[in-house]
Protein backbone atom coordinates (compact mmCIF):
# COMPACT_ATOMS: atom_id res chain seq x y z
CA UNK A 1 0.00 0.00 0.00
CA UNK A 2 1.30 3.42 -0.92
CA UNK A 3 1.62 6.06 1.80
CA UNK A 4 0.22 9.23 0.31
CA UNK A 5 1.78 12.42 1.60
CA UNK A 6 -0.73 14.65 3.31
CA UNK A 7 -1.02 18.10 1.71
CA UNK A 8 0.31 20.89 3.91
CA UNK A 9 -2.43 22.99 5.43
CA UNK A 10 -2.42 26.60 4.32
CA UNK A 11 -1.24 29.21 6.77
CA UNK A 12 -4.17 31.43 7.85
CA UNK A 13 -4.31 35.19 7.48
CA UNK A 14 -3.31 37.43 10.37
CA UNK A 15 -6.48 37.72 12.47
CA UNK A 16 -6.02 41.23 13.86
CA UNK A 17 -5.20 44.74 12.64
CA UNK A 18 -1.40 44.83 12.61
CA UNK A 19 -1.35 48.51 11.70
CA UNK A 20 -3.38 49.36 14.79
CA UNK A 21 -1.15 47.22 17.00
CA UNK A 22 1.95 48.87 15.51
CA UNK A 23 0.55 52.33 16.28
CA UNK A 24 -0.35 51.35 19.84
CA UNK A 25 3.13 49.93 20.39
CA UNK A 26 4.70 53.10 19.02
CA UNK A 27 2.59 55.27 21.34
CA UNK A 28 3.60 53.10 24.31
CA UNK A 29 7.28 53.11 23.40
CA UNK A 30 7.48 49.36 22.72
CA UNK A 31 9.62 47.73 20.04
CA UNK A 32 8.85 44.08 20.71
CA UNK A 33 5.74 42.46 22.18
CA UNK A 34 5.85 39.21 24.14
CA UNK A 35 2.30 38.12 24.95
CA UNK A 36 1.95 35.31 27.51
CA UNK A 37 -1.66 35.34 28.74
CA UNK A 38 -3.77 32.51 27.35
CA UNK A 39 -6.64 34.83 26.45
CA UNK A 40 -4.51 37.31 24.51
CA UNK A 41 -2.43 34.62 22.82
CA UNK A 42 -5.72 33.03 21.77
CA UNK A 43 -6.84 36.36 20.33
CA UNK A 44 -3.55 37.08 18.55
CA UNK A 45 -3.45 33.59 17.04
CA UNK A 46 -7.03 33.79 15.80
CA UNK A 47 -8.61 31.33 18.23
CA UNK A 48 -5.88 28.81 19.04
CA UNK A 49 -5.88 27.45 22.58
CA UNK A 50 -3.96 24.45 23.86
CA UNK A 51 -6.36 21.53 24.32
CA UNK A 52 -4.10 20.11 27.03
CA UNK A 53 -3.86 23.34 29.03
CA UNK A 54 -7.31 24.75 28.34
CA UNK A 55 -8.16 24.87 32.04
CA UNK A 56 -5.05 24.23 34.17
CA UNK A 57 -1.52 25.60 33.74
CA UNK A 58 0.44 23.46 36.22
CA UNK A 59 2.60 20.67 34.78
CA UNK A 60 5.09 18.89 37.03
CA UNK A 61 7.15 21.49 38.88
CA UNK A 62 6.55 24.23 36.33
CA UNK A 63 3.67 25.68 34.32
CA UNK A 64 2.47 26.10 30.78
CA UNK A 65 3.51 29.39 29.21
CA UNK A 66 2.65 30.29 25.61
CA UNK A 67 4.70 33.13 24.12
CA UNK A 68 3.63 35.17 21.10
CA UNK A 69 6.53 37.24 19.76
CA UNK A 70 5.48 40.26 17.71
CA UNK A 71 8.02 42.83 16.48
CA UNK A 72 6.55 46.27 15.75
CA UNK A 73 6.08 46.78 12.02
CA UNK A 74 7.31 43.30 11.12
CA UNK A 75 4.55 40.66 11.34
CA UNK A 76 6.58 38.61 8.86
CA UNK A 77 9.04 38.03 11.71
CA UNK A 78 6.48 37.09 14.35
CA UNK A 79 6.78 33.77 16.15
CA UNK A 80 4.82 31.53 18.46
CA UNK A 81 6.52 29.50 21.18
CA UNK A 82 4.20 26.72 22.30
CA UNK A 83 4.25 23.55 24.36
CA UNK A 84 5.36 20.30 22.74
CA UNK A 85 1.82 18.94 23.09
CA UNK A 86 0.60 21.68 20.75
CA UNK A 87 2.49 20.09 17.86
CA UNK A 88 -0.54 18.01 16.91
CA UNK A 89 -2.76 21.07 16.77
CA UNK A 90 -0.16 22.90 14.69
CA UNK A 91 -0.13 20.03 12.23
CA UNK A 92 -3.85 20.18 11.50
CA UNK A 93 -4.32 23.94 11.95
CA UNK A 94 -1.08 25.86 11.30
CA UNK A 95 -0.52 29.20 13.01
CA UNK A 96 -0.25 32.41 11.00
CA UNK A 97 3.13 33.22 12.50
CA UNK A 98 6.01 32.50 10.08
CA UNK A 99 7.88 30.81 12.93
CA UNK A 100 6.11 28.32 15.21
CA UNK A 101 8.14 26.38 17.76
CA UNK A 102 6.10 23.82 19.68
CA UNK A 103 8.82 22.20 21.76
CA UNK A 104 8.74 23.87 25.17
CA UNK A 105 7.75 22.13 28.39
CA UNK A 106 7.59 24.90 31.00
CA UNK A 107 7.82 28.59 31.76
CA UNK A 108 11.58 29.10 31.79
CA UNK A 109 12.42 27.04 28.70
CA UNK A 110 9.58 28.72 26.76
CA UNK A 111 11.12 32.08 27.68
CA UNK A 112 14.60 30.85 26.73
CA UNK A 113 13.31 29.74 23.33
CA UNK A 114 11.70 33.14 22.82
CA UNK A 115 14.97 34.87 23.68
CA UNK A 116 16.87 32.58 21.31
CA UNK A 117 14.45 33.42 18.52
CA UNK A 118 14.74 37.17 19.15
CA UNK A 119 18.53 36.90 18.88
CA UNK A 120 18.49 34.61 15.84
CA UNK A 121 16.04 36.83 13.96
CA UNK A 122 17.96 39.98 14.93
CA UNK A 123 14.83 41.65 16.25
CA UNK A 124 15.01 45.11 17.78
CA UNK A 125 14.46 44.49 21.49
CA UNK A 126 15.50 47.70 23.21
CA UNK A 127 12.01 48.12 24.70
CA UNK A 128 10.10 44.88 25.31
CA UNK A 129 6.42 44.89 26.19
CA UNK A 130 5.21 42.04 28.41
CA UNK A 131 1.98 41.29 30.24
CA UNK A 132 3.31 41.80 33.75
CA UNK A 133 0.28 40.26 35.53
CA UNK A 134 0.65 37.16 33.32
CA UNK A 135 4.42 36.65 33.36
CA UNK A 136 5.62 34.22 36.05
CA UNK A 137 8.52 35.37 38.25
CA UNK A 138 10.88 32.69 36.91
CA UNK A 139 10.07 33.64 33.31
CA UNK A 140 10.55 37.35 34.09
CA UNK A 141 13.95 36.64 35.67
CA UNK A 142 14.95 34.52 32.68
CA UNK A 143 13.95 37.32 30.31
CA UNK A 144 15.93 39.95 32.23
CA UNK A 145 19.00 37.70 32.40
CA UNK A 146 18.76 36.73 28.74
CA UNK A 147 18.22 40.28 27.40
CA UNK A 148 19.92 42.44 30.04
CA UNK A 149 20.13 45.53 27.82
CA UNK A 150 16.38 45.60 27.18
CA UNK A 151 13.88 47.75 29.03
CA UNK A 152 10.87 45.72 30.21
CA UNK A 153 7.54 47.55 29.98
CA UNK A 154 3.96 46.52 30.72
CA UNK A 155 1.91 46.02 27.53
CA UNK A 156 -1.42 45.03 29.10
CA UNK A 157 -3.07 48.33 28.23
CA UNK A 158 -1.75 48.13 24.65
CA UNK A 159 -3.52 44.80 24.16
CA UNK A 160 -6.64 46.04 25.95
CA UNK A 161 -6.88 48.96 23.54
CA UNK A 162 -6.25 46.67 20.56
CA UNK A 163 -9.08 44.37 21.63
CA UNK A 164 -11.49 47.16 22.58
CA UNK A 165 -12.35 47.72 18.91
CA UNK A 166 -14.32 44.62 17.94
CA UNK A 167 -14.49 43.13 14.46
CA UNK A 168 -17.89 41.98 13.10
CA UNK A 169 -16.97 38.33 13.72
CA UNK A 170 -16.09 39.14 17.33
CA UNK A 171 -19.41 40.89 17.86
CA UNK A 172 -21.15 37.82 16.43
CA UNK A 173 -19.31 35.58 18.92
CA UNK A 174 -20.25 37.86 21.82
CA UNK A 175 -23.87 37.83 20.71
CA UNK A 176 -23.87 34.05 20.39
CA UNK A 177 -22.22 33.65 23.80
CA UNK A 178 -24.95 35.78 25.36
CA UNK A 179 -27.70 33.85 23.59
CA UNK A 180 -26.29 30.53 24.79
CA UNK A 181 -26.12 31.69 28.41
CA UNK A 182 -29.76 32.80 28.23
CA UNK A 183 -30.77 29.47 26.66
CA UNK A 184 -28.98 27.61 29.45
CA UNK A 185 -30.66 29.70 32.16
CA UNK A 186 -34.13 29.21 30.67
CA UNK A 187 -33.51 25.46 30.46
CA UNK A 188 -32.51 25.33 34.14
CA UNK A 189 -35.56 27.31 35.24
CA UNK A 190 -37.92 25.19 33.14
CA UNK A 191 -36.55 21.90 34.52
CA UNK A 192 -36.44 22.85 38.20
CA UNK A 193 -38.78 24.32 40.80
CA UNK A 194 -39.40 24.81 44.50
CA UNK A 195 -37.44 22.34 46.61
CA UNK A 196 -34.30 22.58 44.46
CA UNK A 197 -31.18 23.71 46.29
CA UNK A 198 -28.97 26.54 45.09
CA UNK A 199 -26.14 24.04 44.69
CA UNK A 200 -28.31 21.90 42.40
CA UNK A 201 -29.20 24.96 40.32
CA UNK A 202 -25.51 25.87 40.10
CA UNK A 203 -24.53 22.43 38.82
CA UNK A 204 -27.48 22.28 36.45
CA UNK A 205 -26.48 25.57 34.86
CA UNK A 206 -22.89 24.36 34.53
CA UNK A 207 -24.11 21.30 32.60
CA UNK A 208 -26.46 23.31 30.39
CA UNK A 209 -23.71 25.74 29.37
CA UNK A 210 -21.16 22.98 28.73
CA UNK A 211 -23.72 21.04 26.68
CA UNK A 212 -24.05 24.11 24.47
CA UNK A 213 -20.33 24.18 23.69
CA UNK A 214 -19.35 26.77 26.30
CA UNK A 215 -16.77 26.79 29.05
CA UNK A 216 -18.63 27.46 32.29
CA UNK A 217 -17.05 30.40 34.09
CA UNK A 218 -19.24 31.08 37.11
CA UNK A 219 -22.75 31.40 38.49
CA UNK A 220 -23.87 33.79 41.23
CA UNK A 221 -27.36 33.01 42.46
CA UNK A 222 -29.82 34.14 45.09
CA UNK A 223 -33.08 32.71 46.35
CA UNK A 224 -35.73 34.46 48.41
CA UNK A 225 -34.63 37.31 50.67
CA UNK A 226 -31.01 36.15 51.14
CA UNK A 227 -28.40 38.18 49.28
CA UNK A 228 -25.75 35.45 49.60
CA UNK A 229 -24.87 34.50 46.01
CA UNK A 230 -22.78 31.36 46.67
CA UNK A 231 -24.09 27.85 45.88
CA UNK A 232 -25.40 26.18 49.04
CA UNK A 233 -28.03 23.80 50.37
CA UNK A 234 -30.53 26.67 50.70
CA UNK A 235 -33.78 25.62 49.01
CA UNK A 236 -35.83 27.47 46.45
CA UNK A 237 -39.13 27.86 48.26
CA UNK A 238 -42.55 28.51 46.75
CA UNK A 239 -42.94 32.25 46.12
CA UNK A 240 -39.19 32.94 46.17
CA UNK A 241 -37.55 35.19 43.62
CA UNK A 242 -34.62 33.41 41.93
CA UNK A 243 -31.70 35.31 40.42
CA UNK A 244 -29.13 33.64 38.15
CA UNK A 245 -26.05 35.64 37.15
CA UNK A 246 -23.66 33.66 34.98
CA UNK A 247 -20.76 33.97 32.57
CA UNK A 248 -20.01 31.41 29.87
CA UNK A 249 -16.98 31.41 27.58
CA UNK A 250 -17.62 30.76 23.89
CA UNK A 251 -14.42 30.49 21.81
CA UNK A 252 -12.72 33.10 23.99
CA UNK A 253 -15.67 35.48 24.30
CA UNK A 254 -17.81 35.83 27.42
CA UNK A 255 -21.57 35.96 27.61
CA UNK A 256 -22.34 37.50 31.02
CA UNK A 257 -26.00 37.95 31.93
CA UNK A 258 -28.43 37.93 34.84
CA UNK A 259 -31.99 36.62 34.81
Amino acid sequence: MLDLAKPAAARPAIPFDTGRLDRLMEEAGIDLLLSTSKHNVQYLLGGHRSIFFDYMDATGVTRYLPVLVYPKGAPDQAAYIGHRLESHQKEVEPFWTPEALTSSSGSTDATQKAIAYVRKAGLKAKRIGVELPFLPADAAATLRDGLPDSQIKDCVFVLERLRAKKRPDELALLRRASELVIEAMLAVISKHGPGTSKRQLFEALRREEVNRGMTFEYCLLTAGTSLNRAPSEQRWETGDIISLDSGGNYHGYIGDLCR
